[in-house]
C-alpha cells in the first residue's frame, strides 16, 4: 500500500532499483560540480580583481551566496528577490545572475539582465553559453561562467569562486566540496544497510512523523530549508524548517504519548520528529539553541535525528549536510512506496 511506511523497502533491491534514477542523481552531485568547475577555469582566470561598490545577486541560490559572503564580504551584498533592480544599481556595482538553464525559468531574469546592461553595471552570470539569457547579458563588462549540468548548487560554487577572485568572498575549493559530496554518497549508498546509513536512519526517524528540520548557523538553516523542500517534494509529507524558538513552540504543544492507545485506531501521524543539521558552529547561541531543542524533544518524547558535519570549509559542511538530508528524504519516499521523480 503506497504511503504506508515499510522499513524493509530500505534494503529491498527491487524498491531501491525503482528509485535508481533519483539516487544516482544525488550520488552524481560531486561529479557535476567537477564538470562545472573545469568548464569555468578559463573564464575564472580572466576575472578582474576590481572590487565593486556593492553586489546584487539574483536567481536560484542567491540567498546561499549571501549566507556564505555576509560574514566576510567587505562591501554591501544583497540577494534580490525582484526582477526589477533597485534604483541605486549603477556602473560601480556588480550584478550576479544565477541562471536556471531552462528558457521558461530564465525568462523572469531577462528584465534584470537587460536593466543591468542599460545602467552599465558589471554582470557576472552563470548559465549555459547557448542560453538566451547569455545572449541577453553579453557585453564588454560581462563575465560568463558557462554551465552545462543544470545543477544549481554546482553553479553557485563556481560563482563563489568568481566572487572570491573579485575580492568580495572567501576562497572556495570546488574539488574539496565535491569530495565532501562524494563522501556523503558513499555513506548514504543504497548498498549500505540501515545500521550504518545515516540517510536510511533519517527515514526511520521520520517514518510516521511530522519532520521538524533545524539548522543553527545561517548556512545550516539554509540547508534545513532545502532539506524540508526535498522531503515535501519526495514524500508528500508536511515538513517544517524553522528557527529554534518556533520549533520549541511546536514541541511544547505535543501531547503526551498514550501508552495504552491502540496504534491502529490512534495512529501517531501528527507527532513530530526533530531533524537537526549541525555544521560544527560552536557559538554560544547555536549551542544553546541545540541544547534547548533536544531538551524540549526529550520532554515531549519526540525522536531525534542528528547529522554532524564539522570538517572542512563552510561550503564543504553545507554541501554535506544538504546531501545527507536529500538522501534521507529519498529513502523516506522509498519506504513510503512513493513513485519518486527522476531528474533530467
Amino acid at each position: 500500500m503506497a504511503d504506508q511506511f515499510d522499513d524493509t523497502r530500505l534494503d529491498d533491491p527491487d524498491a531501491l532499483y525503482a528509485a535508481d534514477g533519483l539516487l544516482r542523481h544525488l550520488a552524481g552531485s560531486g561529479a557535476r560540480l567537477r564538470i562545472e568547475a573545469e568548464a569555468a577555469e578559463g573564464p575564472l582566470a580572466a576575472v578582474q580583481v576590481e572590487r565593486p561598490r556593492a553586489v546584487l545577486a539574483v536567481g536560484p541560490e542567491a540567498r546561499l551566496l549571501r549566507a556564505v559572503l555576509e560574514p566576510w564580504c567587505p562591501i554591501p551584498f544583497v540577494a534580490w528577490p525582484s526582477t526589477t533592480l533597485p534604483q541605486w544599481v549603477g556602473t560601480l556595482d556588480l550584478v550576479v545572475v544565477l541562471g536556471h538553464g531552462e528558457p521558461a525559468r530564465d525568462e523572469a531574469l531577462h528584465e534584470t539582465v537587460h536593466e543591468a546592461r542599460r545602467r552599465g553595471a558589471r554582470i557576472m552570470i552563470a548559465c549555459p553559453p547557448d542560453a538566451q539569457i547569455a545572449e541577453c547579458a553579453s557585453s564588454p563588462s560581462t563575465t560568463l561562467l558557462p554551465t552545462t549540468t543544470g545543477d544549481e548548487l554546482a553553479s553557485a560554487v563556481v560563482m563563489l569562486q568568481a566572487l572570491a577572485k573579485a575580492g568580495v568572498g572567501p576562497a572556495v575549493d570546488p574539488v574539496l566540496v565535491a569530495d565532501a559530496m562524494d563522501l556523503v554518497a558513499e555513506e548514504c549508498s543504497p548498498f549500505r544497510d540501515i545500521s550504518t546509513n545515516p540517510a536510511k536512519e533519517f527515514a526511520l526517524v521520520a517514518a510516521d512523523a511530522l519532520p521538524l528540520v533545524w539548522g543553527g548557523s545561517v548556512l545550516a538553516a539554509r540547508a534545513s530549508r532545502r532539506v524540508a523542500e526535498q522531503v515535501r517534494a519526495v514524500s508528500g509529507r508536511a515538513t517544517l524548517a524553522a528557527d529554534a524558538g518556533e520549533l520549541r513552540t511546536v514541541l511544547a504543544g505535543v501531547p503526551r504519548r498514550d501508552l495504552f492507545a491502540d496504534p491502529f485506531e490512534s495512529p501517531a501521524d501528527n507527532r513530530p520528529a526533530l531533524m537537526m543539521l549541525d555544521d560544527g558552529d560552536e557559538s554560544e547561541g547555536v549551542l544553546g539553541d541545540a541544547r534547548s531543542l533536544e531538551s524540549a524533544a526529550e520532554a515531549a518524547d519526540v525522536r531525534i535525528w542528528r547529522s554532524v558535519q564539522g570538517r572542512g570549509s563552510v561550503m564543504e559542511r553545507y554541501a554535506a549536510l544538504l546531501q545527507t538530508g536529500r538522501f534521507g528524504a529519498a529513502y523516506l519516499g522509498i519506504a513510503l512506496g512513493r513513485e519518486l521523480p527522476t531528474p533530467d
